[in-house]
């Protein structure tokens, strides 16, 4: 977890490759559907060019979909899920009829000017239309009203990482695997 343009869809690749799991991210999901032109992509990409979530009836059947896939079996990590607390519920509800349990939740915690930049850059690179300044700081305001509520749930329960996201690559992802390291897999 962490806002958007903190570095979660990097460090997620590392850690599921880390683990020898898959990392299932719904935001590469969106924009495959949306370049194949799917009707899930067409409905998505309405909601991502605005800067807003996908509605969470079509990720979460997304979601439940992908986490049966055969590969997910040993387990997975999920990237940009869940971002409200309706998905939390959600979530919940999948792993108890596949039977897994979930080991941790990790934060990236970052400086929001930061993650403008990071993100503008990368719109810059990568070419990503979604990627405007008024959209970026679109998906940093609904980050805090809808997705930072779920830090305090995973807290809670005792689930929450939290990693200091800035710095270099490398250095980002020790920090996640140090703090990895002393939890309990299930």
């Amino acid at each position: 977890m962490g806002p958007p343009g903190a570095g979660k869809g990097t460090q997620a690749k590392f850690i599921a490759e880390h683990f020898g799991i898959p990392a299932i991210s719904t935001g590469d999901i969106f924009r495959a559907n949306v370049s194949e032109g799917t009707p899930l992509g067409i409905e998505a990409k309405r909601f991502m060019d605005a800067g807003e979530y996908v509605p969470d009836e079509v990720t979460n059947l997304m979601v439940r979909n992908r986490i049966d896939e055969p590969d997910a079996e040993p387990g997975f990590l999920l990237d940009g899920y869940p971002r409200t607390l309706a998905q939390v519920e959600e979530l919940d509800g999948m792993i108890r009829h596949t039977g897994h349990a979930l080991d941790a939740v990790v934060v990236l915690t970052v400086d929001q000017e930061e993650v403008v930049g990071r993100l503008l850059q990368r719109a810059q690179t990568e070419g990503r239309a979604d990627d405007t300044a008024e959209v970026i700081r679109r998906r940093q305001e609904i980050y805090g009203e809808e997705t930072a509520p779920l830090i305090d749930v995973y807290r809670d329960r005792g689930l929450l990482i939290e990693v200091d996201g800035l710095g270099e690559v490398a250095e980002v992802t020790q920090r996640i695997f140090d703090a990895l390291d002393a939890v309990p897999q299930s």
